[in-house]
């Protein structure tokens, strides 16, 4: 019983917990606990004969998986949410974002939100063809489309899978209007299709910045771009006509809340023209995963780290309620808020709206209806 043993979840434990297993290179969570789905949980378990220590743990590979899904816009109805629908073309990223509040969904498969999130990924290849068929239907009433909601649709597989891409024609060739959420330099790459887009009302991109200290950066999102590359993307869409905005999402006290100026101020000057912040948010198993990189990477910063998160969630480590669970409350969560108030206010942004036009959508046809019938 030396590396992992199925132990019902009401079972005390029999020997000592084994130690916080060390990093992998590339790779966000430390560990790969059950889903808080499964029948039993397999832990890692010190025999007292220093094997766990002996173990040469496998590096943790990416595996891709395909998904079956029949449909592919979700909806939702979060009144704290600017909009009621979206596409995630994968399930799970290899960024590895230690923070990200989409790990939890990766239990709903019988997946671990830690190491698994990251390391198997669905992919979604019939993604643009249920898309065009959601779209023909005749009751689909058009309205923005978010896309990076749950999943950045542009994490590494989309360089060779390209599934956004082919979302992205369907939404161009149909007039729909898309919003964009992402990490990734590589949202660049589909300018030709986005600007284009942006001159009809129908494309803005926001491109998430949580800090431009690359070494932090590095081991809390691993697979994402890096600070410098997120700042050429911004000003790459910005030139090309595309409104581009920064989030700085989210904010950690005590780790990188303290650069939210800086981030605002060199996104600004790359062309962003507006500008939003999430606090950090540890929902279910994230509370457990974030707290372990914590104490693995910046031990002497993790109590006040979670002390003031605390601080700002009623006394817990989370709070989901509507309105609040994006900014958190108390002081330091006030604080915060009039930092970035007054932060757009100088450097300008947020002066301005981009509202996207639902009001061109071209139905696309159905099989065996002709096309005149199709636009009624």
């Amino acid at each position: 019983m030396n590396a992992r043993s199925a132990l019902r979840r009401d079972a005390p434990p029999r020997m000592s917990a084994a130690p916080t297993p060390p990093p992998q290179k590339g790779r966000g969570a430390i560990s790969n606990a059950d889903g808080r789905y499964e029948r039993f949980s397999h832990v890692r378990e010190d025999d007292s004969w220093g094997t766990l220590e002996a173990e040469d743990r496998p590096a943790a590979k990416t595996t891709v998986l395909y998904d079956a899904s029949r449909s592919i816009i979700a909806r939702n109805s979060s009144p704290d949410l600017s909009f009621d629908r979206s596409i995630n073309p994968y399930r799970g990223c290899e960024h590895g974002c230690v923070y990200c509040f989409a790990r939890p969904s990766h239990a709903w498969l019988g997946m671990s939100p830690g190491l698994d999130f990251e390391t198997r990924i669905l992919l979604k290849p019939r993604a643009a063809e249920l898309l065009a068929a959601e779209l023909a239907d005749p009751k689909y009433t058009p309205r923005v489309i978010a896309l990076g909601t749950n999943t950045d649709p542009y994490q590494p597989l989309e360089r060779t899978h390209r599934i956004t891409r082919q979302v992205l024609e369907v939404l161009a060739a149909h007039n729909h209007p898309v919003a964009i959420v992402t990490k990734n330099h590589l949202v660049t790459r589909d300018i030709d299709i986005l600007g284009p887009m942006a001159e009809r009302g129908l494309a803005k991109v926001a491109v998430s910045i949580t800090t431009l200290d690359g070494k932090l950066a590095r081991t809390m999102e691993p697979r994402a771009s890096s600070p410098a590359k997120r700042l050429d993307a911004i000003r790459a869409l910005s030139r090309a006509g595309i409104p581009a905005a920064v989030m700085t999402a989210p904010l950690i006290p005590a780790l990188n809340d303290m650069e939210m100026e800086q981030i605002l101020e060199r996104a600004a000057e790359a062309g962003a023209s507006s500008a939003g912040y999430v606090m950090l948010r540890l929902p279910l198993e994230i509370k457990d995963l974030f707290r372990e990189w914590l104490e693995t990477h910046v031990p002497d910063k993790a109590a006040h780290v979670m002390a003031l998160v605390r601080a700002m969630r009623g006394g817990k480590d989370y709070d989901a309620s509507w309105g609040a669970r994006m900014t958190g409350g108390g002081p330091y969560a006030e604080l915060i808020g009039q930092r970035f108030r007054l932060a757009t206010r100088r450097l300008k942004l947020n002066a301005q709206r981009f509202p996207l036009d639902a009001s061109q959508f071209l139905r696309p046809a159905r099989p065996g209806v002709p096309q005149q019938l199709a636009l009624l």
